[in-house]
């Protein structure tokens, strides 16, 4: 990632592609303005160099019968490395943890978790995020309504300053 910049080719294929990654390669080559080989190869290369890091479907959690999303706050008691790495394969290990990123400031990791319903995620509260080595306290916010959920980048805000630079 650190050595490839990417051209405005590789720009609108990210920005394509994070729309719809289900395109067709010929497809996506059109709406950028290339032919279908080197689109091809540009993509492999976006995915060698780790600016594609796969792709997914995005499904509906409350479809499935996921109803609770929660956000949970936890503060550890020892922020040493190892501790730090610790807690987030305790994270990455947890099925109802489905994001975990650590913060400066007061609280150490914020966690987004889904579960079928309130009393799941209380078994999981109670059983095994407060009862984990290192957790000194955790304080959750559960999710009322999601006014918007955006994967991905703002390309256009990236596309306006390369253009104010240039």
């Amino acid at each position: 990632m650190a050595g490839h910049r990417l051209d405005e080719i590789d720009r609108k294929i990210l920005a394509e592609l994070q729309a719809d990654g289900r395109m067709t390669n010929v497809e996506l080559a059109r709406r950028v303005g290339i032919s279908a080989p080197p689109c091809l190869r540009r993509v492999r290369t976006l995915e060698e160099t780790g600016f594609i890091r796969g792709f997914h479907a995005d499904v509906n959690p409350r479809e499935l019968g996921f109803e609770v999303a929660v956000f949970a706050m936890v503060r550890l008691h020892s922020q040493a490395e190892t501790d730090l790495s610790a807690f987030e394969a305790r994270c990455k290990a947890w099925p109802l943890v489905r994001e975990c990123h650590m913060l400066n400031g007061e609280i150490d990791f914020i966690l987004k978790c889904v579960s079928p319903d309130l009393s799941s995620f209380q078994t999981f509260l109670t059983g095994a995020l407060t009862a984990a080595d290192n957790v000194a306290s955790v304080k959750t916010s559960l999710v009322i309504r999601c006014a918007k959920d955006d994967p991905g980048v703002p390309f256009e805000v990236l596309e306006d300053r390369l253009n104010r630079t240039a």
